[in-house]
């Protein structure tokens, strides 16, 4: 439910109507805007009687939200939300951005060339992996804590924000000193206890969709992040499994106009892990700013065919200097 309240509404009015709320057992979270407070109602699992809200004074009206997403809900907070990492700002009305870098740390030279080689092409963050969830449990696993270490090197060499995953609750508070946005992977979209814990942290969230996640979903996963009171959330499309096979996944970009109508939060793309394809990264890449996305993911490194992970989706170096050409001209075109 939400509670629109009128804009001649005063604080105490205001907080009237926050006590009739928890008064019925319910949280109420006020969402101040710049003509009028909203007032969002939270914990109830079902319909809610309002005849002792909607003739409190102030009140101008009362909206009853089915969605199992409420913080997430454009219905509960209409202005967009802009994500800072470090001095790098995602969202509505920003260039959209570039996050580059390898899929799995390996070492300091690999990371620290990769960093520089990235700054100098036009990333605005750079990605690695420490903590690295595979299908099988014979491959690399990434480095760890010395992952994060090497990474915290690379920013110090650039001054590279960097992004990085996050697989456990346990883990959160190790990878929140290191990382400056916390990445959710797909497959652990649904680990509510993480994204709980990620919620009563102050960092930003990368959370990626599922490979077998719905829209809804996927903005619910969102909701427990928010739920918390952490707002600072970026969605991120990276493929859905189907029955097609001649990419790693499907790269579903009808979903990024769709986010941003439903919700508030920035929505960024990686066509890497969507297509699993060198050759398929630069256009998708491209088709996902048009699209509409805030920024987009990409996987470089120096070596793609020696890596540990995931080098044939991998950019070379060559490869992401021409995408940043492409994308630079791009971004002139629609207005950025």
């Amino acid at each position: 439910m939400l509670i629109v309240m009128n804009h001649k509404a005063g604080p105490k009015q205001i907080e009237a109507v926050v006590k009739a709320v928890e008064q019925m057992g319910l949280t109420a979270a006020p969402i101040p805007g710049s003509e009028r407070t909203a007032i969002g109602v939270l914990g109830n699992h079902g319909y809610v009687d309002d005849t002792t809200i909607r003739d409190l004074p102030g009140v101008q009206e009362v909206i009853h939200v089915s969605k199992p997403y409420k913080l997430v809900s454009r219905d509960f907070h209409p202005r967009h939300t802009v994500v800072k990492v470090g001095d790098v700002a995602i969202g509505e009305g920003k260039r959209p951005v570039v996050v580059a870098g390898p899929c799995a740390v390996e070492g300091e030279e690999q990371i620290v060339r990769t960093a520089r080689a990235v700054k100098k092409y036009g990333a605005d963050l750079l990605r690695g992996g420490a903590f690295k969830p595979r299908t099988g449990p014979h491959t690399f696993q990434g480095l760890r804590e010395e992952g994060l270490k090497l990474l915290a090197i690379a920013r110090r060499e650039t001054g590279l924000p960097i992004v990085t995953e996050v697989m456990s609750p346990d883990t959160v508070g190790l990878v929140a000193e290191y990382a400056d946005l916390l990445q959710v992977g797909a497959r652990n979209m649904q680990n509510f206890e993480l994204l709980k814990e990620l919620g009563r942290i102050r960092k930003p969230v990368l959370l990626k969709r599922g490979m077998s996640a719905t829209l809804e979903e996927f903005l619910a996963a969102a909701e427990y992040i928010l739920a918390e009171g952490n707002g600072q959330v970026i969605l991120c499309e990276r493929g859905i499994r189907t029955f097609e096979t001649a990419t790693r996944n499907t790269l579903d970009l009808a979903v990024v106009p769709l986010i941003r109508e439903m919700t508030h939060l920035p929505v960024m793309v990686d066509p890497s892990h969507a297509t699993g394809k060198r050759s398929l990264v630069a256009p998708m890449a491209k088709a996902a700013l048009v699209a509409g996305a805030h920024g987009v993911l990409v996987e470089v490194h120096p070596e793609p065919d020696k890596a540990l992970s995931d080098g044939p989706q991998s950019l070379t170096f060559h490869g992401f200097e021409a995408l940043m050409g492409e994308i630079r001209r791009l971004n002139e075109f629609l207005g950025f």
